[in-house]
């Protein structure tokens, strides 16, 4: 169980900072009852910060320190991520961050990658000591491992209200070895007694609440929450321990968890001998059985882990992250045509595009054509070499961005072609096509051909998009 520091940020919202000294007395009582690893970010308030003063109190091994990086999209230069990293380092006082866990915001911007292999690089340096992620979905978490990234963790949202890590998540995380670290186990305190029969709050006093409380009626409202409450209540009686500690021993158990992440309120409320029960019981099939009849009366939270911040329904604390999405920096930027300026153009950087004399993409008219696409990275990068599925992924994404900068979206996509090195790829592949466009459904073709010029690349993908806005 890690103790998670996102509560700094909303006791701290009216501007005034914690005070250092209470902050690291509440800390010392975490670590001396054995919470001796603290979960943190960036944007946290001053939780690194906080962090930083105790260990420097209590001495460096008295305690773990994860932290999150979280930039905004933009050219990853080596300077660019080492001074994110260097901040980090400074805010706790420490020569090495034990787990940094990186966001992403936007995969068509595809400066990810360089983040995370320059991470890879200042882990060699001895300033990280292992590198995770935060709110990857799984094609990209997939990808980033193909890649050769040494990922271990990824944090995602998991409770008996979400279950999507349960699926492809799951699947991966077993065939990578990368273990999830499940935030929003007791959905910021909805899955506790306190709320057990209780009517719905019309108040929602904090950001934590306030999130998932968009959790609760996504996945079907107040009545469905007090079904599986009632289910949880009922195995807690029948163990002696609470509903808070049923719901985080049910996420504990799944598979692919390698930890869950419980939330603390600083020197204003703590939980920590409840939490400590967690380990003393263990769920048999009675009580699984119990608590999924009870989930069978909830809808499915919509998409892949992560979604929710990036596209609707945005189950954040900040609701409609709309305008600060379309506020970010495009992946690509387009340019007039060469010799018919009416016509638009984008370039991704391919060696091969002034080269060879094409675009990645134009734009005449209500028309979009997209150029056979591979996984090429920056100027000659293969990603994920040899395998195709990671290498659809990032063909799609920077399609997606080609088309956006062109001022379309995926949906105005009509037609695309497919080729594959090898056919027995060509599932994978055309399952990731379906995720990309299964709502869009344009007319496609699929085919196997002798050989795909350039060592390392097993597909390449041509799009056509009519823009009728």
């Amino acid at each position: 169980m890690l103790t998670g520091l996102w509560q700094v940020a909303d006791m701290e919202r009216d501007g005034k900072p914690l005070d250092p000294d209470a902050a690291g007395k509440a800390l010392g009582e975490y670590a001396d009852a054995g919470f001796d690893a603290f979960d943190m970010a960036d944007h946290y308030g001053s939780a690194e910060i906080l962090v930083g003063r105790y260990l420097a109190k209590a001495g460096r091994g008295h305690a773990r320190a994860f932290t999150k990086w979280c930039p905004l999209p933009g050219p990853m230069t080596p300077e660019v991520v080492r001074e994110g990293v260097q901040q980090r380092l400074e805010r706790l006082a420490l020569p090495r961050v034990d787990l940094l866990q990186f966001h992403w915001w936007q995969y068509r911007h595809p400066g990810y990658l360089d983040a995370m292999l320059e991470l890879v690089r200042l882990r060699r340096d001895g300033l990280i000591g292992h590198l995770g992620v935060t709110n990857f979905d799984t094609d990209h978490l997939r990808l980033l491992v193909k890649h050769g990234i040494p990922v271990v963790s990824n944090q995602v949202a998991f409770s008996l209200l979400d279950r999507r890590p349960a699926g492809r998540m799951t699947e991966v995380c077993r065939a990578t070895g990368v273990r999830l670290l499940a935030y929003g186990v007791l959905a910021g305190g909805f899955l506790s007694d306190r709320w057990v029969d209780r009517p719905e709050p019309t108040d929602i006093p904090d950001w934590s609440k306030s999130k998932y409380k968009r959790f609760v009626d996504t996945v079907g409202g107040w009545g469905a929450l007090q079904k599986v409450l009632a289910a949880a209540k009922t195995v807690a009686v029948k163990h002696g321990v609470s509903v808070a500690n049923v719901a985080a021993r049910w996420v504990l158990e799944q598979e692919a968890v390698g930890a869950v992440i419980i939330g603390a309120r600083l020197g204003e409320r703590e939980h920590r001998g409840d939490n400590l029960a967690l380990f003393g019981f263990a769920l048999d099939a009675a009580d699984k059985a119990g608590l999924a009849e009870a989930q069978l009366l909830l809808r499915e939270i919509p998409g892949d882990c992560g979604d929710e911040y990036r596209k609707p329904p945005f189950l954040t604390a900040s609701g409609d992250l709309s305008h600060h999405l379309a506020g970010l920096p495009r992946g690509f930027a387009a340019r007039a045509g060469v010799a018919r300026p009416e016509r638009t153009a984008v370039d991704s950087g391919s060696r091969w595009e002034p080269i060879a004399g094409y675009a990645r993409a134009v734009r005449a008219g209500q028309r979009i054509l997209v150029s056979g696409t591979t996984a090429t990275h920056g100027a000659s990068t293969v990603v994920c070499p040899g395998d195709a599925e990671g290498q659809t992924v990032y063909i799609l994404d920077k399609i997606g961005a080609a088309i956006e900068a062109l001022g379309g979206e995926l949906d105005d996509v009509v037609r695309t072609r497919i080729y594959v090195r090898d056919a027995a790829c060509a599932e994978p592949v055309a399952r990731v096509h379906g995720r990309y466009f299964g709502g869009v459904r344009p007319a496609n073709t699929l085919v196997q051909i002798a050989g795909l010029v350039g060592d390392g690349y097993e597909v390449e993908i041509e799009a056509e998009a009519e823009v009728s806005r």
